[in-house]
């Protein structure tokens, strides 16, 4: 019997080394391969890195082909993205989970939300066209591609705001009640900074991965050459992910040479906004 128990133990041990071996290869491999991309696209955009080429409008010639246009309908789309789903997000957040208690509303609501999380980008593409190019008239603006953008990203932020919240100790309610706050107090001066960097962690992810969504914005009819800079929210416009979309097909070698430069400028774009989170977060969690 216990020669058998031995057994079935030495089996156990097998089969928890064998899974933290393949986990371990998979990490190994994903990680490989990403340094493998980074390091192609560091030695062919490197070069064409330079100050002409951040402050240059497209060319059809790769010498002179710059991301000017790029880099500010970026900003423009990113900052309303921002503005619109930020709030909306965060107070959906708040009203599920301190107001609606766990009524089966409030169930299939939180159900629907997280399953919108995973519905493909070129859905909203096409539900940005119907309802912000054609039925409401914004034409290819920069409203359209940040309202289709705030779509797409806004579940992340209710989710990602929900687990924050959800995390805070239900005494700290208690605690707060007992000194008499009201509901809205104990949000506002307790429940919120607890949760707050979660909250923060979560709103830049989902910045982070609207920054690099190409197909919603081809949905609606980004452009992809624009000699000019976006002078509000109803101009035409083109994004870094557009731009980098237009270069690569071309056969040029210089065209490859300036797409990837453009992809380096996307992740520092990317990696600030994250590093920022991060100062944000240890600022607070230290708090």
């Amino acid at each position: 019997m216990m020669d058998q128990a031995k057994g079935q133990s030495r089996a156990r041990k097998i089969k928890a080394r064998l899974f933290y071996l393949a986990c371990l290869s998979a990490i190994i491999i994903s990680l490989g391969a990403l340094a493998v991309l980074l390091t192609d696209m560091f030695i062919r955009g490197f070069g064409s890195l330079s100050l002409s080429f951040l402050t240059s409008f497209p060319s059809r010639f790769p010498a002179k082909a710059g991301i000017k246009s790029a880099i500010f309908g970026t900003i423009w789309m990113m900052s309303l993205t921002a503005l619109f789903c930020i709030p909306i997000g965060i107070s959906t957040a708040i009203f599920l989970e301190e107001y609606t208690g766990n009524s089966r509303l409030a169930a299939f609501i939180k159900i629907n939300i997280s399953n919108l999380a995973g519905v493909p980008s070129i859905v909203y593409g096409f539900l940005g066209l119907a309802v912000f190019v054609r039925a409401l008239s914004f034409n290819r603006s920069v409203l359209s591609g940040s309202l289709t953008l705030a779509l797409l990203v806004m579940p992340i932020v209710i989710v990602s705001s929900q687990e924050a919240i959800r995390v805070v100790p239900r005494a700290l309610r208690e605690a707060s009640y007992a000194l008499g706050g009201t509901r809205w107090q104990t949000i506002r001066r307790v429940v919120l900074p607890s949760s707050f960097p979660g909250i923060v962690t979560g709103v830049i992810l989902a910045l982070s991965r609207a920054i690099g969504e190409t197909a919603p914005l081809i949905m609606i009819g980004a452009l992809t050459f624009i000699a000019f800079v976006p002078d509000g929210p109803f101009s035409e416009f083109t994004a870094l992910p557009i731009q980098i979309f237009n270069w690569v097909p071309r056969p040029q070698a210089g065209f490859h040479q300036v797409a990837a430069a453009g992809v380096l400028v996307l992740l520092g774009i990317i990696f600030f906004m994250n590093g920022i989170a991060s100062i944000i977060r240890n600022r607070f969690e230290r708090h």
